[in-house]
């Protein structure tokens, strides 16, 4: 018995799902939501830039589209059932850390506006890095609450005025 339980145990901690790092219910779904609706805005405005002659608006629509896709599948594979290997992927997804999901989402969404800088890359990716930032965010961590920030300070305002006591005494 000790062996199938020392067994689920290592795989656990070999890849803890994003989950463990901290993040609340509603910000997972505020991520995932915001991914949602990053996959939709990349895909029309990817549409509308590949309504051009103009080879680098139609190169950055096709990769719009592209992250469009890898959105959807990433964040909601529940959109994609056609695909066999969508809910795989999403697992493995689900299995990076934040600052991973963060800089993915986050070099997505800036490649089509290096390809070609135009307002419909620029609001079109906007929703897809803003959910770069967000995972970002989340990797960041949560803030240190007003109490223990007190209590540091206050260890370092001793440790100063013993230091300081020490230097009048040793003078005296």
């Amino acid at each position: 018995m000790s062996g199938s339980g020392g067994a689920s145990a290592t795989s656990a901690n070999s890849a803890p799902p994003a989950q463990d790092e901290g993040m609340t219910w509603w910000y997972r779904w505020l991520c995932r939501l915001s991914g949602v609706l990053g996959a939709i805005s990349c895909a029309i405005s990817g549409l509308f830039s590949c309504i051009t002659i103009h080879p680098l608006n139609i190169a950055a629509g096709a990769w719009m589209i592209t992250n469009a896709f890898v959105l959807l599948l990433c964040e909601a594979p529940f959109c994609c059932p056609f695909i066999e290997f969508a809910n795989t992927v999403a697992a493995k997804v689900d299995q990076l850390r934040s600052w991973q999901k963060a800089v993915f989402y986050c070099g997505m969404a800036v490649v089509p506006i290096i390809i070609s800088l135009t307002l419909t890359t620029l609001l079109g990716n906007a929703v897809a890095f803003a959910t770069g930032v967000l995972y970002g965010l989340s990797a960041l961590g949560k803030k240190g609450d007003a109490i223990s920030y007190a209590r540091i300070q206050q260890q370092k305002q001793q440790a100063d005025e013993e230091k300081l006591t020490e230097t009048l005494e040793g003078e005296l």
